[in-house]
């Protein structure tokens, strides 16, 4: 009888994991879509900042590069070095070490807006979590923490 009960313990402790996990992933997608939604209205998505990010960290980049740095398709990088260098975020200029191949800047506009973009995200995230106080954020800093090391021994487990 004491041995069905921790297996007992065990779903209910993995029902609970996963019902707290779903509410996470639904308050992260929330607090990302204010982020985004703040930023876009500051002139750039979260998305379009994070190439620019890369830009600005990194300097120019070759396309293929970018992406890596990205964790994105090659076609997808593409699209999106289009539509930034449409809204004259970014040029593409030849490599001087490949003439086949592109470097993708960041241009003074897209710099300017890049900062223009994060601080908008900044302050919805400053409001969000500056709620909490100052103890509730180391608290949450420890959890997160915490739930970062699951994941990191989690993915080392799984095939590559």
């Amino acid at each position: 009888m004491s041995r069905s009960k921790p297996k007992r313990q065990g779903i209910m402790h993995s029902r609970a994991g996963a019902d707290l996990g779903l509410r996470y992933l639904s308050v992260a997608y929330f607090v990302r879509k204010a982020v985004d939604d703040q930023m876009i209205a500051s002139g750039l998505s979260l998305s379009r900042a994070k190439v620019l990010q890369v830009l600005e960290r990194e300097g120019p980049l070759r396309q293929a590069s970018l992406a890596k740095s990205l964790r994105l398709a090659p076609r997808s990088i593409t699209q999106s070095i289009e539509g930034l260098e449409r809204s004259g975020l970014v040029v593409r200029r030849p490599d001087p070490d490949d003439q086949r191949c592109k470097l993708v800047l960041l241009t003074p506009k897209g710099r300017a807006t890049l900062t223009t973009g994060m601080e908008a995200g900044q302050g919805v995230l400053r409001s969000i979590f500056g709620a909490l106080g100052p103890d509730r954020q180391a608290d949450l800093d420890i959890l997160l923490n915490d739930i970062e090391a699951a994941q990191t021994e989690i993915s080392a487990r799984l095939p590559r």
